[in-house]
C-alpha cells in the first residue's frame, strides 16, 4: 500500500509522454502528407479526402476555375409541357421513367422538341440554376471550340501538335501526332483512362488531380501505337487539344468559349471551367461545370445547325465532320471529332458523353435534344441509357 502514492505520478508522467509521442507522430504524419501533396503536384490531404466521398456532380467547387459568364442577352429556352412515354426498355424488359432516372443516379433530365423545353425535372437539392460537372461532355465542347478556330484559318486537322506546342518536341513519334489524331482519339499517347479513387496516381485520375497540367503532358509523351493507326479512348487527347486551341487563339479555352460560344447562344447562367491551379489552364478534357438548361442549348445549337438567334456560330462544315465517324471506333461505338456515335439504331443519332452518366444526346430526324446529368457508376449502363434515349426520341 506504501508504494501506491509514487506508482500513480510514474504512470501519470508514462501516459503524458505517451500521448505527446502520438501528437508528434501524427503532426509529422500530417505534415509527411501535406509535404507529399505538394511534391506530386496535387491538391492537399483535405481536398483528396472531399474527392473520395462528394458526388461527382459537384466536385467542380473543390477546385480553381475560371468563369465564364451568363451572356449579356441571355435567350430563355421556350416551354410547352409534354408528355413522355410511359415506360422505356430497360434490359429486356419495360421500366417507368421515374425507376430509370432513380436507377440511373441522375440529378437533372431535360428533353427539347424542336427547340422547345417539354420535360425538365430535377433531382433533391438541384435547382435550374445549379451547376454541375460536365466531366466528358466538355470534350464535344471543345470541338465545336476547334471547329471554329478551323473555320478562321486558325487551325488546320493536318497540323502537328508539336508545331503548335514545340515544347513538347520528343524527336519521335510523337513529334508526327497531327490535330486530327487528338479530334479522333488516335493520337496513341500513352495515359491510361483511369478513374478509380483509390488509385489517384496514374493515368487520367493523376491528370485530374494534378495542379501542373504542362508537366503532365511533358511527363506523359511515350505512345502506346504508332499516331492514327488505330482508336484509343484517351481524355489526354482532349486536354491536348484544348491547350493546342488555346495556343493558335492567344485566349484560354474558358475565354473562347465565352465569347464564341456562350454569349452568341445566349447562355442563361454562369459556368465554371476547373483550372489545374488557380490561374492557371482549363482541364479541357472534363470539368466545365454549368447548367442543364445550358448544356441543353448546347445540344441545340449544333441541332441547329450550329446558329443560334439568327448567328451562325458554329460553322455547318465543322457539323458535318462531327456527324461523320472517324474511320478508326473507339471502344465499342464510332467517335468522330470528340463525339460519340452509339451503336444501333439508325445511325443518325450522336452524343456528348461523360463518365458518370453525363449526357447531351441529339436526335436530328425527330429534332430532340436530351440532357442527362447523374451520379451514375463509372461508364456504366450507357448502350442502355441511349435506347432510353431512343425511345423517347422517336415515341
Amino acid at each position: 500500500m506504501t508504494e501506491q502514492p509514487t506508482r500513480r505520478p510514474r504512470l501519470r508522467r508514462y501516459a503524458l509522454r505517451t500521448a505527446t509521442a502520438l501528437v508528434v507522430v501524427v503532426a509529422i504524419m500530417i505534415g509527411a502528407s501535406f509535404a507529399a501533396t505538394a511534391v506530386l503536384h496535387i491538391p492537399s490531404p483535405p481536398t483528396l479526402l472531399r474527392l473520395s466521398v462528394d458526388p461527382p456532380s459537384t466536385q467542380g467547387r473543390l477546385f480553381a476555375s475560371r468563369t465564364v459568364a451568363a451572356s449579356p442577352t441571355p435567350r430563355p429556352l421556350p416551354v410547352v409541357s409534354d408528355s413522355l412515354p410511359v415506360t422505356v426498355p430497360w434490359r429486356g424488359s419495360q421500366i417507368t421513367i421515374a425507376q430509370f432516372l432513380d436507377t440511373t443516379h441522375t440529378n437533372s433530365f431535360l428533353v427539347l422538341r424542336n427547340g422547345v423545353l417539354t420535360t425538365e425535372w430535377y433531382g433533391d437539392g438541384v435547382q435550374p440554376t445549379t451547376p454541375q460537372s460536365s466531366w466528358s461532355v466538355a470534350k464535344s465542347v471543345v470541338s465545336l471550340l476547334t471547329g471554329q478556330a478551323v473555320a478562321a484559318g486558325k487551325l488546320r486537322e493536318d497540323d502537328r501538335l508539336t508545331r503548335i506546342l514545340p515544347e513538347l518536341a520528343t524527336g519521335g513519334g510523337y513529334d508526327t501526332i497531327t490535330i486530327r489524331d487528338l479530334l479522333d482519339m488516335t493520337s496513341g499517347v500513352d495515359v491510361p483512362e483511369n478513374y478509380h479513387k483509390y488509385l489517384p496516381l496514374t493515368g487520367t485520375a493523376r491528370m485530374y488531380l494534378t495542379e501542373d497540367l504542362g508537366g503532365f503532358v511533358r511527363a506523359h509523351r511515350s505512345l502506346r501505337f504508332a499516331p492514327g493507326s488505330a482508336g484509343d479512348y484517351r481524355s489526354v487527347d482532349t486536354q491536348l487539344l484544348g491547350m493546342a486551341l488555346a495556343k493558335v487563339q492567344g485566349r484560354s479555352v474558358s475565354e473562347l468559349l465565352q465569347h464564341d460560344i456562350w454569349d452568341p447562344m445566349g447562355a442563361q447562367d454562369d459556368a465554371q471551367w476547373n483550372l489545374d491551379t488557380t490561374g492557371g489552364q482549363e482541364k479541357a478534357f472534363c470539368c466545365l461545370n454549368a447548367t442543364a438548361r445550358d448544356f441543353a442549348k448546347i445540344g441545340q445549337l449544333v441541332l441547329a445547325g450550329g446558329r443560334a438567334g439568327g448567328t451562325q456560330v458554329v460553322p455547318p462544315e465543322w457539323l458535318e465532320r462531327i456527324r461523320v465517324p472517324a474511320p478508326h471506333p473507339v471502344g465499342a461505338w464510332r467517335y468522330g471529332a470528340q463525339w460519340w456515335h452509339p451503336s444501333g439504331g439508325d445511325g443518325q443519332d450522336i452524343s456528348a458523353v461523360g463518365v458518370y452518366g453525363q449526357y447531351i444526346y441529339l436526335d436530328p430526324p425527330s429534332g430532340t435534344v436530351i440532357v442527362k446529368l447523374s451520379d451514375h457508376g463509372t461508364a456504366q449502363d450507357r448502350q442502355e441509357t441511349i435506347d432510353v434515349f431512343r425511345a423517347i426520341a422517336r415515341r
